[in-house]
């Protein structure tokens, strides 16, 4: 399953994959396959990524448009 979503945030910002990956502590490769769907994100790097783009973790699994967090 692809993540649209996460990969509209990245792209939105003009963030490179390599410049992610980096931040998360992982090859592109890696985090190019978190996008596709390849392998599964995990709960940690679901969190620094909603964290990073201060977005929804619903947002970056497609599971709503709305990227705000809800408190």
């Amino acid at each position: 399953m692809q993540f649209k979503n996460l990969r509209e945030a990245r792209e939105d910002r003009d963030i490179k994959q390599k410049d992610i990956a980096k931040y998360l502590n992982v090859s592109q490769n890696t985090y190019s396959q978190y996008e596709t769907g390849v392998i599964s994100l995990t709960a940690e790097v679901l969190i620094k990524l909603s964290d990073y783009y201060g977005v929804s973790i619903d947002y970056l699994l497609d599971r709503t448009r709305n990227p705000e967090i809800q408190k």
